[in-house]
C-alpha cells in the first residue's frame, strides 16, 4: 500500500525541489516581468486599486493610512514625522537647486546668438 501525500504540501519534496518558496516567488515575477513587462504590476496594482475604492469607497484608504500612522508614531515616536519631513525637505531643496544649475548652464548655448534664422532671412 502507497504512503498518503503529507497534509502539509509545502513539506513535500519533488525531484530538484530544493528552491524556498521565495525563490519560487521571485522566479515567477521575474518570468511575468519579462514576459509582460515591468508597466504590467503598474497596471494590475490600478485594477486592484480601484476595485478595492469600488468595494470599500474612498474613505477606506483614509482610514487605513490613519492607522498606519498610528503604528508608525507608537513605533518611532512622533519626533519621527518631523525627521523624515525635513529630510524630505532637504531632498526638494537640493532637487531645485540642481535642476536650476542644470538650466543656467543649458541657457546661454541658446542665448549667445547661434540659433538658426528662420529661412529666407539675411
Amino acid at each position: 500500500m502507497a504512503n498518503p501525500a503529507p497534509k502539509d504540501s509545502s513539506a513535500a519534496k519533488t525531484p530538484g525541489g530544493d528552491m524556498s518558496v521565495r525563490e519560487a516567488g521571485k522566479k515567477g515575477g521575474d518570468t511575468v516581468r519579462e514576459r509582460y513587462g515591468s508597466g504590467f504590476y503598474e497596471a494590475i496594482g490600478r485594477k486592484g486599486g480601484q476595485a478595492t475604492r469600488e468595494r470599500h469607497g474612498a474613505q477606506f484608504y483614509e482610514e487605513i493610512g490613519q492607522k498606519g500612522g498610528r503604528v508608525v508614531k507608537d513605533k518611532y515616536g512622533s519626533d519621527f514625522y518631523e525627521e523624515i519631513g525635513h529630510k524630505g525637505g532637504q531632498k526638494v531643496k537640493q532637487l531645485i537647486a540642481e535642476a536650476k544649475k542644470n538650466l543656467s548652464q543649458e541657457a546661454p548655448a541658446s542665448t549667445n546668438g547661434s540659433a538658426k534664422k528662420p529661412k529666407g532671412s539675411a
